[in-house]
């Protein structure tokens, strides 16, 4: 499950917000359409219901011979009226919940002894049954004939078909559902009614499949704007530590945003300073120390100078060069760190060129090979005092250096083989220690104080890189140097 979830706190964040919206707008849905087909009952029942109710109690309280003018008075395009000898609705169970409603509603107004002669349906406008059916009375009313029942019934009927056809063409009952309501009279006459309802459009219309994807895309673009503004000081975080590893010496980030934000970034530069300060501090005493050794180191030449015996006077004299040589080389490494040197873009292949073109012209065997141009911020003073480092180490101990350059995504790696005996594995990472020198370093040809691959790694280190020996597959030590671009 972890896999299929963003790794970063924007995605996320923009996926729990997602999927925030999308239950509430399924929610939203169920109950749109919930209140959606309240709606729709309620136009086609609650707003019938009264005028059906009412021309019902009339026709029926009227004497016979005036129901047909009150029909026809009360007959309109929104409400289509009708009377006839019989209902044009079969007798049906209402398994529709609309039918369940609008029927319970009549009740209500007609009492409780209407149940049993309403009959309602919901039926197409087109192909519906006609709104009033003759059929010769079996029994026609005193005093009528069978026949002039029959001529009156079908009077009747024409003309309501006239009128449902007039009204038809006049859009007054366009096609779509029709509710249908009979209701029994007292005398077994039944009083139609056909009122047309909207038509219930398809829930997944492509209006509002659109309205819901536009409104989707719209809190999809806000939530991911918010969400990237929100995070976006931790990225600067990430940046600023990052910077921080290779330049204790950085600018301070600038304290903007929300509180929270801003609280961070303060304690972030109070710590980026008092590590620069703790570090000043350090290189400081270390320089102060260095510097001080110097006067009792010269008064112990004197003194040896004195000395009788010339094998111990050359013994202490040579001891002596050597703290000297320690002492210094801790104060050129203790100004490097002092100084701050800016960065600048600089041709990484003709710096490396010209270390080892130096070397070259000293006499010493160098072999440098890289092509075209590296590009790299640096601060090329120290850069190329590790490189100078790195090279005479290996020409030392090695015999010779070979340099060569490449450049790959995001990384410059420089190798630096020599054909010497090597480094153990478990000294590989001791021979970085200040002032370690491996046993069979310590000669009066060599010399050194030990301070040279510390140097260079803490350079290196400085511009987000590292220093890795390893072994050459045809013999000897190769120092592989990479560097972020």
């Amino acid at each position: 499950m972890r896999r299929l979830l963003p790794d970063s706190i924007a995605g996320r964040t923009l996926l729990a917000l997602l999927l925030g919206l999308t239950f509430a707008q399924f929610a939203s849905i169920a109950i749109y359409y919930s209140d959606r087909a309240d709606a729709l009952a309620s136009l086609g029942g609650s707003q019938i219901v009264e005028r059906v109710a009412a021309i019902s109690r009339l026709v029926e309280h009227a004497p016979a011979s005036k129901r047909e003018r009150i029909v026809e008075a009360v007959n309109g395009p929104t409400l289509r009226v009708a009377w006839s000898r019989e209902t044009p609705l079969p007798d049906q169970r209402a398994d529709d919940w609309r039918i369940r409603l609008v029927k319970r509603a009549l009740v209500a107004q007609l009492g409780a002894q209407a149940a049993d002669r309403l009959r309602l349906a919901y039926a197409e406008t087109a192909g519906a049954p006609p709104l009033v059916m003759p059929m010769m009375m079996t029994h026609p009313p005193e005093g009528q004939s069978r026949r002039d029942a029959w001529r009156e019934d079908m009077g009747i009927h024409m003309r309501y078909m006239m009128s449902d056809m007039m009204g038809g063409m006049a859009g007054a009952a366009p096609i779509g559902r029709s509710l249908r309501v009979s209701f029994r009279l007292g005398d077994g006459s039944w009083l139609n009614f056909a009122a047309p309802t909207e038509v219930e459009a398809p829930f997944w219309s492509p209006r509002f499949v659109l309205s819901l994807t536009v409104m989707a895309l719209m809190v999809i673009a806000l939530s991911a704007w918010v969400v990237r503004r929100l995070t976006a000081p931790l990225a600067v975080f990430a940046r600023a530590a990052e910077r921080l590893g290779r330049d204790v010496n950085a600018p301070p980030l600038p304290e903007t945003g929300p509180r929270e934000v801003r609280q961070a970034t303060r304690a972030f530069n109070e710590m980026q300073h008092r590590l620069g300060k703790f570090i000043d501090d350090r290189t400081r005493m270390i320089a102060a120390i260095s510097h001080d050794l110097r006067t009792p180191i010269t008064r112990m030449r004197l003194r040896a100078e004195f000395v009788e015996d010339p094998e111990q006077r050359a013994k202490m004299l040579n001891d002596l060069q050597e703290m000297e040589t320690m002492i210094s080389s801790v104060l050129a490494f203790a100004r490097d760190e002092a100084a701050v040197e800016p960065r600048k873009a600089v041709d990484l292949v003709a710096l490396v060129e010209g270390v080892c073109n130096d070397a070259a012209e000293a006499g010493r065997p160098v072999r440098f090979e890289a092509e075209g141009e590296i590009t790299l911020s640096c601060r090329p003073l120290a850069l190329r005092r590790a490189f100078a480092n790195l090279i005479d180490n290996a020409i030392k101990y090695g015999g010779e250096a070979r340099v060569a350059l490449a450049a790959t995504n995001g990384e410059v790696t420089v190798r630096i083989d020599d054909r010497g005996p090597g480094i153990p594995e478990d000294e590989r990472e001791r021979v970085f220690a200040p002032f370690y020198r491996m046993e069979r370093s310590r000669s009066r040809e060599t010399g050194g104080a030990g301070l040279g691959l510390a140097v260079a790694r803490t350079i290196v280190r400085a511009h987000g890189g590292d220093i890795a020996p390893s072994d050459r597959p045809e013999g000897g030590l190769r120092m592989t140097v990479t560097l972020p671009r």
